[in-house]
């Protein structure tokens, strides 16, 4: 890694750790800390999810047209001031707005600092990075999200504007790192022949993107948008699942994700990508059917639990994979000079998956436990189909790009005939 890519990782590491240190206590803080209510608590969350959808469309063609950096400094000055506000808020409208201005500028971070990743990057190494990218997210999040949770006191307001002041700074210190990166610059999009239309047009118009959008929908509906509401609801209601257990399940997603990364990435380096895809649809079918033996079965309470800590396994170990597969596909797919705005609306297809998955799953499975589990098996069983068919939309370079690298050192060093005769 150069010096500029590891300033990204470490505001990758930064900003994961200060959104951990806030997000999973926001409920708590906004219905009983400041006594708001039930209903503003779930408003809060609610407007992050509107927020994210309102920018992110405004946000890819800023990073085409100024770069990836303004863009970033401007989304993570918002989110200091959000953050800092938050912690302040004692009313609903402050709350509110505050939260709306949080919301906006972490939608804004991701297809930023994804498409710096992008420009400091190569075909050969992108995959790397983005396997690192998540690796430093999940990390920042569970770490910023254990020491958040020694350090509140839901008795004390006070407790939980610290929480947010610290957020706010860490938001603030990206700032200063990311002022010294100098990236290498990215082509316009008006230098590359033949893209001065560009936008949202050029971008529906590519058959292979919009496929993936697609698949990245039903993924991020069928996993992430399942995590909190629906599939904890169905533990806690079907399986008996406690509060502890929940949280050794969440843990047990996490330390996956840790141990796995690196050692996934060699195995998914050279395969195609689409079939990659498609393992994941198959691992996730195989963790919703061990879910629906945790709530369904009839074994004892020890073996539905340890069926839930599983399935939570099972989703960090596709994620691992799927980190060095999404983000390096759609950078790929981009034409010249609209990274950032590919970027974008995979970041907005990810963030309306994430807004509907929750209002239908956490109903689904709370209380209709056999059909929820049925019908999220379908959809990962979908997600492969998904894959497949997006494979056939690919180049085999595209799909594969350790082709790619194999054709450059064969054309560029010894001719084939001598390699072969060589290796035999």
């Amino acid at each position: 890694m150069g010096a500029a890519m590891r300033r990204i990782h470490v505001g990758n590491a930064l900003s994961a750790f200060g959104l951990g240190f806030t997000v999973p206590y926001l409920y708590v803080y906004v219905a009983q800390v400041r006594g708001l209510g039930s209903v503003t608590a779930g408003l809060v969350l609610a407007v992050f999810a509107v927020a994210a959808l309102i920018v992110l469309p405004f946000a890819g063609r800023a990073i085409v047209r100024r770069g990836p950096l303004p863009v970033l400094l401007v989304a993570l000055v918002t989110a200091a001031l959000g953050a800092l506000c938050l912690g302040l808020s004692a009313s609903a409208a402050t709350v509110l707005l505050s939260a709306a201005a949080l919301g906006a500028g972490q939608a804004v971070m991701q297809p930023a600092l994804a498409t710096m990743i992008v420009d400091c990057s190569t075909a050969e190494t992108r995959s790397r990075a983005f396997a690192m990218q998540f690796f430093l997210q999940n990390l920042g999040l569970g770490v910023g999200g254990l020491i958040g949770g020694h350090l509140v006191d839901t008795t004390s307001a006070s407790s939980f504007t610290l929480l947010f002041a610290i957020e706010a700074a860490m938001f603030l210190l990206l700032v200063a790192v990311m002022v010294t990166v100098r990236t290498p610059r990215s082509p316009r999009m008006e230098e590359a022949p033949g893209q001065s239309g560009g936008g949202w047009k050029q971008l529906l118009g590519n058959r292979a993107m919009v496929q993936l959008c697609v698949l990245g929908f039903v993924l991020f509906f069928a996993c992430y948008g399942q995590f909190e509401s629906g599939l904890s609801a169905y533990g806690v209601e079907a399986a008996g699942i406690t509060t502890s257990a929940l949280g050794t399940a969440l843990a047990a997603n996490t330390l996956m994700i840790v141990v796995a990364q690196f050692a996934v990435l060699r195995f998914v380096e050279r395969r195609k990508r689409s079939r990659v895809i498609a393992a994941v649809g198959l691992i996730w079918a195989v963790a919703w059917a061990v879910a629906g033996y945790a709530g369904l079965g009839h074994g004892s309470q020890t073996m539905a639990t340890a069926a839930f800590i599983s399935t939570y396994a099972l989703f960090g170990l596709g994620e691992a994979m799927l980190s060095p597969t999404l983000a390096p596909l759609v950078a790929d797919l981009a034409p010249t000079g609209l990274a950032g705005q590919y970027n974008s609306a995979f970041a907005l297809v990810k963030q309306l998956a994430l807004a509907i998955g929750p209002a239908v799953g956490g109903p689904l499975g709370a209380s209709l436990h056999a059909p929820y589990i049925v019908a999220f098996l379908l959809f990962s069983l979908g997600i492969t189909v998904l894959a497949v068919r997006l494979g056939r939309e690919l180049t085999d370079v595209q799909n594969q790009p350790s082709l790619g690298r194999s054709r450059v050192v064969t054309q560029g060093g010894a001719p084939a005939d001598a390699v072969a005769a060589a290796e035999a």
